[in-house]
């Protein structure tokens, strides 16, 4: 399995103002590439790499290395691109949004992640310092720092590439670690149920809930910060706004993570498998108001359950996964198979949730994982419209 560590480096003005740098250069060139790929109709990182080798190194004083790294992020963006064109993410075809992104060439941001392989980029970890390529010549005892456990991940499975980002004035290398994943556990004992939601974000077959009626003030008193802020159009507001960014996004990830883990702990503890809630489909099962449409939309859930998958594989904390149950003859839809619900490699299984339902329970229903793992029938029927959502 692979993670991604971020460390975040402490130059001095000097040295913060040659990564800057660097990070222009590499994102002129890559321009300057992906205007010759859109044009030519090359994309592959061969024939693109002949077509603007030497014009990258001689007019954006790249060195040999920078300057294939450069070529090949402009392989990758066209890449993604297209994935995402067959994918449908860019809407359908004949989209304004599809025929836009089509029409043009890739840009990059003047500030936008750098790729450096080993040959740009070295790690000290004991000295906890970087020496890295600048187009200022190459920089020698970047201090980094970072959270202790991460740094003992970094320096022990590291490999392959790691980006330069500039974010706020700040600096970080993301690095990519692959970690041997834990095996599979084909016969977990019991499966904990876990049901996703707005007032409560998880609620376990066990009855533990993770309430999130704090976490909704939160984000309410964010917003109407944000409309505040946004009415006034003044340089000071436009400062605070910028200074707030992400917050709300950061404090989210934070409690998906507190949250998961707890949860792969339980699992874990008591040899069980993790029965995740199916919510596909859910925007299509009613018509929503606008503050419906705004709570459903900016809480991620489907983050939830990648937390699960990756804690559940980490071998730091050994846990299994198998595959799903199969389900009850007298369930509702056990006629034809259920769509297991990835993650995957979340602990033991994640599956859906309405599989493990007893016969009284509606297919999809929010709290058949529970009423299933307590064995009694649902008295109240899943609700299809929008009053669902508040639960």
């Amino acid at each position: 399995m692979k993670l991604v560590v971020q460390v975040k480096l402490l130059p001095s003005p000097d040295q913060a103002a040659a990564l800057e740098a660097t990070l222009v250069a590499c994102n002129r060139a890559a321009d300057r590439a992906s205007v010759t790929a859109f044009e030519v109709g090359v994309f592959s990182r061969n024939a693109l790499q002949k077509l603007v080798y030497v014009e990258l190194k001689a007019g954006f004083g790249l060195s040999a290395q920078p300057a294939v790294r450069t070529v090949k992020k402009v392989v990758d963006a066209y890449s993604a691109l297209r994935a995402n064109v067959r994918a449908g993410n860019l809407g359908p075809a004949g989209s304004k949004r599809r025929l836009k992104a089509q029409s043009k060439p890739i840009a990059f941001r003047p500030g936008a992640a750098q790729p450096f392989d080993d040959r740009c980029l070295s790690w000290q970890h004991d000295a906890s310092t970087v020496s890295i390529w600048t187009v200022h010549g190459r920089l020698r005892g970047i201090r980094y720092t970072g959270e202790p456990g991460q740094l003992a991940t970094l320096a022990k499975y590291r490999k392959g590439e790691a980006d330069l980002v500039g974010r706020d004035g700040k600096w970080f290398l993301v690095a990519t670690c692959e970690i041997e994943a834990v095996p599979l556990n084909s016969s977990p004992v019991d499966w904990i149920g876990v049901d996703r939601g707005i007032v409560n974000l998880a609620t376990t077959s066990d009855g533990d809930n993770y309430s999130g009626r704090r976490l909704g003030r939160y984000r309410r008193w964010r917003q109407r910060k944000r409309a505040e802020l946004q009415a006034k159009r003044t340089r000071s507001a436009n400062r605070r706004l910028a200074r707030r960014r992400r917050r709300e996004q950061r404090h989210a990830t934070h409690t998906n993570h507190k949250i998961s883990k707890m949860i792969v702990a339980d699992a874990q503890r008591t040899g069980r498998g993790i029965a995740l809630e199916d919510l596909g489909g859910i925007r299509e099962r009613g018509r929503l108001n606008a503050h419906q449409r705004a709570r459903l939309s900016t809480w991620p859930f489907h983050q939830l359950g990648q937390h699960l998958a990756y804690k559940a594989e980490r071998p730091e904390s050994p846990s299994w996964k198998s595959t799903p149950p199969t389900p009850r003859k007298d369930a509702p839809g056990a006629g034809t198979p259920r769509e297991t619900t990835v993650p995957t490699g979340t602990l033991s299984a994640v599956v859906d949730a309405g599989s493990l339902a007893p016969p009284m329970s509606s297919p999809g229903s929010t709290c058949a994982t529970a009423h299933a793992r307590r064995g009694c029938s649902s008295t109240h029927p899943y609700h299809q419209g929008p009053d669902a959502l508040d639960r």
